[in-house]
């Protein structure tokens, strides 16, 4: 690795580092003032939110908008260097523009697989803590969604169905419990009734309190009983067997992958929105490469106007990458998009601009 590798990855990085740290302590003075009245509301303490949910909310933010950060830290050090002439200087000294563009690449591969990694395996875990508190920031209607006792009515595989009349997510705990197992003609076989069904943590059941029990033989004769308790395994908690819309940021990616497997096996159709944080965990690192050498090919030359026009043009496509990409999910969301196809679109579009603009430069 040449000197001039060296250098201009230690400005990327380096830059890239400040930006970091300058943009996440601009950001989380901001978002506390604005979640404190909603985090108070709910009878927490600001100090418990500071230690048990920014530095995790911190590792999504970042993540989330990595390939945008990265864009904006190329197109300021490249204008930088471009202004005071050293890239002028170095491709004067017989470098090619493809050999200046190399450590750019460097850069961009190092942070790509490193956020790879990070985005299948670690952010999850930074979820399941963020997670726990954010609902807490929201609006009280949003809330609501989260804590108020809904009624149930799901299908847990493509035999077996789970119904209760009111279910409390918090304490994981619901009245007027109704199970119902099918054959494979649609006809009933089994069903179990109970006035509460609680969750039991350590025997990953529910603990069915005044049911009453039904099984029906092959020659439609039944067999009837009742009791006061019993447990029924339903093949998962309850985060799973009910999912809320935050489930699929918590888990690892082959956890994910066997979940979204499992509730197509069941028959939820509704799964777009797991598919989409599945397929964004690797298109958003790709991005990353995408969006280096578009910056670098829209700030490697010294323009009227200097810094402050290349940004302003950065800013500008950085806002319309993540428009589209949050236009998108939505529209994946609602099935008019395939998923893997709604997470690319974003990279489908830039990719050519950016190989256009890179050769078109790297030619001049």
């Amino acid at each position: 690795m040449s000197i001039i590798d060296k250098y201009i990855i230690r400005k990327f990085l380096g830059t890239l580092a400040f930006m970091l740290a300058l943009i996440s302590i601009i950001v989380l003075v901001i978002d506390i003032q604005s979640k404190m009245p909603r985090i108070e509301a709910s009878h927490l303490k600001i100090g418990n939110f500071l230690i048990h949910f920014y530095p995790y909310w911190l590792i999504y933010l970042v993540m989330t908008f990595m390939s945008i950060l990265v864009f904006i830290t190329v197109i300021f050090f490249t204008s930088k260097m471009a202004n005071n002439t050293e890239i002028v200087a170095i491709v004067s000294g017989g470098v090619s523009f493809h050999r200046f563009a190399r450590p750019y690449l460097i850069a961009a591969l190092l942070l790509a697989s490193s956020i790879l990694v990070v985005n299948h395996f670690i952010l999850p875990w930074a979820n399941v803590k963020k997670n726990k508190l954010i609902i807490y920031t929201y609006s009280t209607t949003k809330q609501r969604k989260f804590t108020d006792r809904r009624q149930i009515s799901t299908q847990i595989s493509p035999k077996e169905f789970v119904f209760m009349n009111s279910y409390d997510p918090e304490a994981k705990s619901g009245d007027t419990y109704l199970f119902q197992r099918f054959d494979k003609n649609r006809k009933l076989i089994y069903q179990i009734s109970a006035e509460q069904a609680a969750w039991d943590q350590k025997k990953k059941s529910f603990l069915l309190t005044n049911f009453y029990e039904k099984s029906i033989n092959k020659d439609n004769t039944e067999k009837l009983s009742k009791g006061e308790v019993k447990y029924q395994k339903l093949g998962g908690d309850p985060e799973e067997i009910f999912p809320n819309e935050l489930l699929g940021e918590n888990k690892t990616t082959p956890e994910l992958i066997r979940f979204i497997r499992h509730e197509k096996e069941k028959g939820n159709a509704n799964v777009a929105a797991y598919q989409n944080e599945l397929y964004a965990r690797t298109a958003m690192p790709f991005s990353i490469i995408i969006l280096t050498f578009l910056a670098l090919s829209l700030s490697s030359q010294k323009k009227r106007g200097g810094l402050g026009i290349n940004l302003a043009i950065g800013i500008s496509l950085a806002f319309v990458f993540v428009f589209s990409f949050e236009v998108l999910k939505l529209v994946s969301t609602s099935q008019t998009l395939p998923p893997l196809l709604a997470m690319w679109l974003p990279n489908i579009v830039f990719a050519p601009v950016a190989f256009v603009l890179y050769w078109k430069r790297a030619n001049q």
